[in-house]
């Protein structure tokens, strides 16, 4: 992990640009993509997202962590979030990647009950006897994302939920990993989890350290080595996130935002949103429309 700092964090593989739907998720063909680079995806991480790569025909190598192993068969990579991939695909690849988001992915723990372990740790599942299914669900998935079709969301919800249950299933009893590595970044998921459950509350960092197991001071190193900011800037950017989407997505006046983020007034809100934003709220909202 000594090289974080020098690896790229994308939104996307080769963009610094946000979500481009309000749902936070991006679904995708291999070729799509690949073959905008010569069917290679160098190495490089994701800070907000989680991406589940569906290998259908073809070949690939992957890199994970340091690790690379070839994978011809049918399969599901899960590439958790901060964790270091990279791929390098056989010409004509068939295939999808489907890139979610960490504040959809809490959602779906909510609903499930529990964190789903599974989009925690590197796997890479096996899926020759569910293929035409999971096929099925996949195409559907990126055929129903490209169309605005009525009740969109709730139908990609729905599909995303058949899946993840799947690959849990699948994934049940799998062992912990127990490296270094592996637990830092484990750390880092959790405390990424925390501030999904209570950015609104405005918590003073001593409260999401000590939900972790860390000093203040300890979980700023981490965010330095993973996120190359401080653990209160990470927090800033969930809350611009949500400020950007709900500027771009809903009909909220400012001070209905303000409030609705947890700020004590609009005045600070909108200093807040200029700092990281370079403009006011309002002047962003005319831009997105």
């Amino acid at each position: 992990m000594t090289q974080q700092s020098t690896i790229p964090v994308f939104k996307l593989y080769g963009e610094q640009l946000g979500w481009p739907t309000p749902e936070l998720l991006h679904c995708e063909s291999i070729h799509q993509r690949s073959s905008l680079y010569e069917w290679h995806i160098r190495v490089h991480q994701h800070a907000e997202m989680v991406q589940l790569l569906y290998l259908h025909k073809g070949q690939a190598e992957i890199e994970i962590e340091g690790e690379r192993k070839v994978v011809k068969e049918a399969s599901i990579q899960v590439v958790p979030s901060l964790c270091v991939h990279g791929f390098r695909f056989s010409p004509g690849t068939q295939g999808y990647v489907l890139s979610l988001a960490l504040p959809l992915l809490s959602q779906f723990d909510a609903q499930f009950g529990r964190q789903l372990g599974v989009l925690n740790q590197p796997h890479c599942v096996s899926v020759t006897h569910s293929r035409s299914h999971i096929r099925t669900l996949f195409s559907t998935l990126l055929e129903e994302y490209q169309q605005d079709n009525d009740a969109r969301e709730l139908m990609l919800h729905a599909m995303l939920s058949a899946l993840l249950v799947w690959l849990n299933r699948q994934c049940q009893g799998a062992p912990p990993a127990e490296d270094r590595a592996e637990r830092r970044r484990a750390v880092m998921q959790q405390f990424a989890r925390h501030i999904e459950s209570h950015y609104r509350e405005h918590l003073p960092m001593s409260d999401y350290a000590q939900a972790v197991g860390l000093s203040v001071t300890h979980l700023n190193y981490l965010c330095h080595e993973f996120h190359n900011c401080s653990a209160l800037n990470v927090l800033h950017q969930r809350l611009m996130l949500e400020a950007k989407r709900s500027l771009q997505y809903t009909s909220m006046s400012i001070i209905q935002l303000s409030d609705y983020l947890g700020f004590s007034d609009a005045t600070y809100f909108s200093r807040f949103f200029r700092r990281y934003a370079g403009m006011p709220p309002k002047i962003f909202r005319e831009k997105m429309k």
